[in-house]
């Protein structure tokens, strides 16, 4: 292969945009205003910017991240201690939210497990179904029957009668 061209088979295409030639020596005005904008605007405001986007990547929070502290049960306030009450209602809505996500995502495997073994599904998703019957039932004990305005109190109420029913019963045996 030869190392010179030969220029004139392979003419190089002409440029898009063609080099301007200066008539005048007077400087333009413009490329003065552009570098005076860089310099008392734009880098100032741009070093800035690093330096909190430096200093926020060093301490990253991600929202759903967030622990939460364990705030004692409702069963462990002190009467007529009302702050106590408030933040085991909130502890127990968290819980109650926690738990429906566990349930929908046992749900989401089980049907995309069906989806995916197809006629087989008896037997392929047998653990799935059983995780999901374990699951939704713990769910149905703890928060079944309460309805939309259950709050920890007759959570804890129905927790304490099924209690008494299995000693009962136990009792009986």
């Amino acid at each position: 292969m030869p190392e010179d061209h030969d220029w004139e088979a392979y003419k190089v295409p002409p440029t898009r945009t063609p080099v301007s030639e200066r008539t005048t020596s007077v400087p333009n005005p413009v490329d003065y205003f552009q570098s005076a904008f860089n310099y008392v605007i734009d880098a100032p405001v741009t070093f800035l910017r690093d330096l909190i986007e430096r200093w926020q990547n060093k301490n990253k929070f991600y929202y759903y991240h967030q622990k939460f502290r364990r705030v004692p049960d409702l069963s462990q306030c002190l009467e007529g201690d009302y702050l106590c009450y408030y933040e085991a209602e909130a502890q127990w809505r968290r819980d109650r939210m926690v738990d429906q996500e566990i349930v929908e995502i046992v749900r989401e495997r089980m049907a995309a497990c069906k989806q995916r073994e197809g006629p087989n599904q008896f037997q392929n998703c047998a653990k799935e179904m059983e995780l999901l019957a374990q699951v939704t039932k713990a769910y149905q004990d703890r928060y079944g029957d309460l309805g939309y305005h259950g709050n920890a109190r007759t959570c804890l109420m129905k927790q304490k009668h099924r209690m008494m029913e299995e000693r009962k019963a136990a009792q009986e045996n």
